[in-house]
């Protein structure tokens, strides 16, 4: 999957700089740890750390191309996976160009000298990107439709640096770590930020789907893929066919690999679906079994507390699923005492302040997995296109005026004292992030009631609650050097299901209708009707113990960052209350972004400005 760096400057000599573009790239070790290379030019520089997955002895990078023996470099540094590779490359191949490797990265590279920067619309996968293209004196940064794979950036004047993560971006001086007071609602909860928006101040994302160009004028930026509204033409038997054939072509596509390759199994539908079709596919091409995987906790059965996303333990039915599907099943079981133990681990996976007990756990699931396997699929983005959350069946947090998926939990906001809350209104920020939103969802003309209000709904889950997810799984994963690949967030499964009526999508009254219509001939009746459960969460109480513990270490610590901006007295209130909310677990689980938040600035030495 691989991780990539770059510096342009047209006011330096990059070569004199060879050190500090070596240490942007060694930040990117753990997403690369099968090679590693670099590439000055007098104005660019390019650095790239490879995790193998196609073609091993091939595709190194920074890779280098020519139009004609006498042009310039055209060099690139690529990160993700292309499905569609060998289409494009028999494609390429009639249009005269030659390839020395079978790996996808020479397609992406030669995609590049044939279309330019519109070779996006082609390509079929998860990716980020960056060419410099010598001939131009320009470097074009890309990244997939949904943002699966992604890619930082800070333009400065004559100049830009960019990296897979903040931390390539940080190994350079030139950047300062800082951030303001206003952030720290989208600090406390990251689902309130922007696609291309990060806490720190000049740091950006490249939006999904989206071509940025970088030259002398400055940044350019072009949006090559976004969702649009039309018309449903097909009835519901047309749908569920279409939605299988999608499903079947997609998982096909992405279980190629020249390494192990595996999935995620939870037990819930998503997860069950894509490891079915997966042990069906491979069997009919002779390629074996598919593992699954699935995680639990040390004395779960005991702990367990029912919450509206997580009604019930994962356990249970993922033995059953992997019992029906006869497929090979490892289960990798956590004692929640050794979270705090990675902490460090997850907050430098990130560079942004972590999830506490979900990147935790995630972590060492992922670590546990590597040891078997090098990529693996999983299920994210179901619950986005096809309906599948709790809150979407609730009228009441449907029609709030506000984010679906915040509901009535109480805003950690509420925790800061009088007068910052004065000088950041946090909820007007909320009210205006919301209806940025909002302005932004591509409508149906005539659509009005439910079906206008859940297009609303399902593509603020798109911004939000799936941006948080994605991100998750991407720096986890790749902390520990494991490819998760997301058949659900291709882009043509994604465009059908969006213009699906929301009565089609639940015509027989629960979540989901059309996935599980799909996949009836797949699972078990018990799988196949089983509620949302979201990634477990431990409720073990001495996990609970150290988290308050923790909270009252910060605010007992005048050296702390976060201490003079609380109000001590509301965050004790709020630690005590106990309950469960529509997303929170627990009231730990509530306040753990205080302490990661507190961690970060801490670690990362973040100056906060007014």
């Amino acid at each position: 999957m691989c991780g990539l760096v770059g510096w342009v400057d047209f006011g330096e000599d990059l070569f004199r700089h060879g050190r500090v573009v070596a240490a942007m790239t060694a930040t990117m070790s753990n997403r690369g740890p099968d090679d590693e290379g670099t590439w000055l030019g007098r104005h660019a520089a390019l650095g790239h750390r490879r995790l193998a997955i196609v073609d091993p002895g091939g595709g190194a990078q920074p890779m280098v191309a020519h139009r004609s023996g006498e042009g310039k470099p055209v060099v690139l540094a690529y990160s993700g996976e292309i499905y569609n590779h060998e289409e494009l490359r028999a494609e390429l191949r009639g249009r005269g160009h030659v390839f020395r490797t079978r790996s996808d990265t020479e397609v992406v590279l030669r995609a590049y000298l044939q279309w330019g920067g519109e070779c996006a619309d082609r390509l079929n996968g998860i990716f980020a990107f960056a060419v410099w293209d010598g001939d131009r004196e320009e470097m074009v940064l890309i990244r997939d439709r949904l943002g699966v794979k992604p890619l930082y950036y800070h333009a400065y004047d004559d100049g830009m640096l960019f990296a897979s993560e903040p931390k390539g971006i940080l190994a350079n001086p030139r950047f300062r770590a800082r951030t303001r007071e206003d952030m720290l609602p989208v600090l406390f909860n990251s689902r309130l930020a922007m696609p291309d928006e990060t806490p720190l101040i000049g740091l950006h994302q490249v939006h999904p789907g989206q071509v940025l160009r970088f030259d002398r004028s400055g940044v350019h930026k072009h949006q090559y893929w976004e969702l649009v509204s039309h018309e449903h033409p097909d009835d519901e038997a047309t749908t569920v066919k279409t939605v299988r054939e999608l499903l079947e072509d997609v998982v096909s596509r992405q279980l190629v690999a020249d390494v192990p390759i595996g999935t995620l199994l939870s037990g819930g539908l998503d997860s069950s679906v894509i490891t079915a079709l997966a042990a069906r596919l491979r069997r009919q091409s002779d390629q074996g079994d598919v593992r699954a995987f699935a995680v639990d906790f040390t004395g779960a059965e005991d702990d367990f507390r029912s919450t509206p996303l997580r009604p019930e333990r994962d356990t249970p039915y993922a033995r059953l699923a992997a019992r029906h599907l006869s497929v090979p099943y490892t289960e990798v079981v956590l004692d929640p005492a050794s979270f705090p133990g990675v902490h460090e681990q997850t907050l430098l996976a990130r560079d942004l302040p972590a999830l506490g007990q979900f990147d935790q756990s995630l972590y060492q699931f992922f670590g546990a997995v590597r040891e078997q396997s090098t990529a693996v699929l999983s299920g994210e983005a179901a619950d986005e296109i096809f309906g599948g959350y709790p809150w979407f069946m609730r009228p009441e947090t449907v029609s709030a005026d506000t984010f679906p998926w915040l509901g009535n939990a109480p805003r950690l906001t509420d925790c800061l004292n009088d007068g910052v809350r004065r000088r950041i209104r946090p909820e007007d920020a909320e009210r205006d992030r919301y209806r940025t939103m909002l302005a932004r969802v591509p409508r149906l003309a005539g659509e009005t009631g439910l079906r206008a209000r859940m297009r609303e709904v399902l593509f603020l889950s798109m911004q939000g609650p799936l941006t948080y997810l994605l991100d998750r799984k991407d720096r986890m994963s790749m902390a520990v050097g494991l490819e998760v690949r997301v058949p659900f967030c291709d882009h043509r499964l994604v465009e059908y299901l969006w213009n699906v009526p929301w009565d089609m999508k639940v015509s027989d009254g629960r979540e989901k209708t059309l996935l599980r219509a799909a996949a009836g001939d797949l699972l078990p009746a018990q799988t196949l009707e089983r509620r949302k459960s979201g990634y477990p969460a431990t409720f073990a109480p001495a996990y609970a113990a150290a988290v308050n513990d923790q909270l009252t270490a910060l605010l007992d610590d005048p050296a702390a960052p976060l201490r003079d901006l609380l109000d001590a007295d509301r965050v004790r209130a709020l630690a005590g209350r106990g309950g469960r909310t529509l997303t929170f677990a627990s009231a730990e689980h509530l306040l753990t972004p205080l302490l990661e938040v507190n961690a970060w600035m801490t670690r990362y030495n973040v100056e906060l400005v007014g």
